[in-house]
């Protein structure tokens, strides 16, 4: 029987590619998309040409009293298409940057990182926590800033680190049910992150791609291929663990 995994925010950037690395190592996917439906039919189109069954859902991270009904849904689409009443997977990737000094940050760019990135997750995991089969995984999404500095996403840090945390009391009070929960930490990344600074400005990549022991600043598929190999049931007795993608960022 194909696992389930549900990544949110998976019509572009990382999830995009998390999503279609996971069917094709013969996984089944829910993709998640907070606007733009049309773009993530587009990944779940791709994904069914693959031979593997993919379903796209409304979610906005930062309405969190929304995920009960979320939830709801889910349960009835899971009956739908797999005849199940659980997924297995669950990799919480949607998330937005804010690219700011420490005194240029409003506080509504900082509550707005917490909400999504902190409260969110938080709260996702609660309402889906008995969705999630027993044995299953869930991964958090971090960032290499939480290890490295780089001026101008101290607000965005700040949440990501709190995200590692929640990951270790995840880890520990799911495994009665033997549910690993780990965190993903990517470096710099050629996405539309942060208005894609990293992958549009020559500069900023430059200057990471300096710093990185392999030489280059990493690519969507990077990351993707790296979740997919850690949900394969050969990595069953990792959990609470920060695994960083960087490349060898600042080492």
């Amino acid at each position: 029987m194909s696992k389930i995994t549900l990544v949110t925010g998976a019509n572009r950037g990382l999830g995009r590619n998390t999503a279609l690395a996971i069917a094709r190592a013969g996984g089944d996917v829910i993709l998640t998309y907070r606007s733009d439906e049309t773009q993530a039919e587009e990944v779940a189109a791709e994904i069914r040409g693959m031979g593997r069954r993919a379903v796209t859902l409304k979610l906005d991270m930062a309405e969190t009293a929304s995920f009960p009904a979320f939830a709801a849904t889910l349960r009835d689409r899971l009956k739908e298409v797999w005849g199940r009443d659980s997924f297995d997977h669950l990799v919480n990737n949607a998330g937005h940057g804010e690219f700011a000094l420490i005194e240029e940050t409003t506080e509504a760019q900082f509550d707005g990182l917490f909400q999504v990135h902190v409260k969110g997750v938080f709260f996702l995991v609660q309402a889906l926590l008995p969705l999630v089969a027993d044995q299953g995984r869930i991964v958090n999404f971090s960032s290499g800033l939480t290890r490295v500095s780089y001026p101008g996403f101290a607000a965005y840090s700040a949440a990501k680190a709190a995200v590692e945390m929640l990951t270790v009391y995840m880890a520990r009070e799911f495994g009665a049910r033997g549910i690993a929960v780990n965190t993903v930490a990517p470096g710099a990344i050629e996405t539309d992150f942060g208005g894609g600074l990293v992958r549009d400005n020559a500069d900023v990549n430059a200057q990471f791609a300096q710093m990185t022991a392999l030489g280059r600043v990493g690519l969507p598929d990077d990351v993707g291929m790296m979740i997919a190999n850690l949900l394969d049931d050969g990595n069953r007795w990792v959990t609470a663990q920060r695994i960083e993608v960087s490349g060898g960022q600042s080492i």
